[in-house]
Parts: C-alpha cells; sequence; structure tokens
C-alpha cells in the first residue's frame, strides 16, 4: 500500500480522533451529569462552549475535507502521477489537518484560514497530477 493510500486511511480516523477529548472532557455546565451523553449527542454538542465547542467543530470541517482529498489521491494514481510527490502531497495534507485541529482548538481563526487553504491548495496539485 502506498504512503497516500496510508494517509487516506489516517485521515479517515482523525475527525474521530478529535471529537474525543470534549467527549472525555465534558464541561460540568453541558449537561445535568456533566458528561457526554451517546444518547442525545447533537443536544450535547449544541451546549459546548470553549474549546470543546471548537474540537467539534474541527471535527466536523475534517468530515467535510475528507472526500476531496480522497478523490484527489484516486485521481492523481489514476492519471499515473509520480507516486513519490502523490505521496509527499498526501502527507503534507494530512499534517497541515493536524495543524489546522491544533490552530482551531488553540482560537487562531487567521491561522486556521491560511492553513484551511494550503490543505485545499494541496489537493489541486494532486487534482492536476
Amino acid at each position: 500500500m502506498t504512503i497516500a493510500k496510508w494517509c487516506v486511511l489516517i485521515a479517515c480516523f482523525l475527525p474521530s480522533v478529535t471529537a474525543l477529548p470534549p467527549k472525555i472532557r465534558s464541561p460540568r455546565q453541558s449537561l445535568k451529569d456533566g458528561k457526554y451523553d451517546n444518547n442525545n449527542p447533537r443536544e450535547w454538542e449544541s451546549k459546548l462552549i470553549g474549546w470543546q465547542k471548537r474540537a467539534i467543530a474541527a471535527h466536523s470541517n475534517g468530515y467535510e475535507a475528507l472526500p476531496l482529498f480522497i478523490e484527489a489521491v484516486i485521481f492523481a494514481q489514476m492519471a499515473k502521477g509520480d507516486q513519490s510527490r502523490i505521496d509527499m502531497l498526501a502527507m503534507i495534507f494530512f499534517a497541515l489537518r493536524v495543524k489546522y485541529i491544533a490552530a482551531y482548538l488553540m482560537n487562531f481563526g487567521g491561522l486556521r484560514s491560511l492553513i484551511w487553504a494550503a490543505a485545499m491548495a494541496v489537493n489541486v496539485g494532486l487534482f492536476l497530477m
């Protein structure tokens, strides 16, 4: 399996990993028992504040960004692009997504937008191969 395919696989789990910390450390004010409510997760999410709310937003954005990345890797490989370049771009995309999550959690909106744009540019680079 290529490095790019590994990046796709790992990127598929990244949004779920992003949502774990707020579920583990739910704020007391979010629900009467102060814990994640698996029976009603949308209500629980709507009551989050601070970094936990941003983590859930990053989680949602991770799923939104995933289809384009997967398609870009598949199309680059179908076009028989240089595999080492595809692998490099896939690793860059993954690293940018990790940085995006960190910027989201730290509430650095401007930096987060720049990182998002760079990740989109990587996808375009994959598509152009």
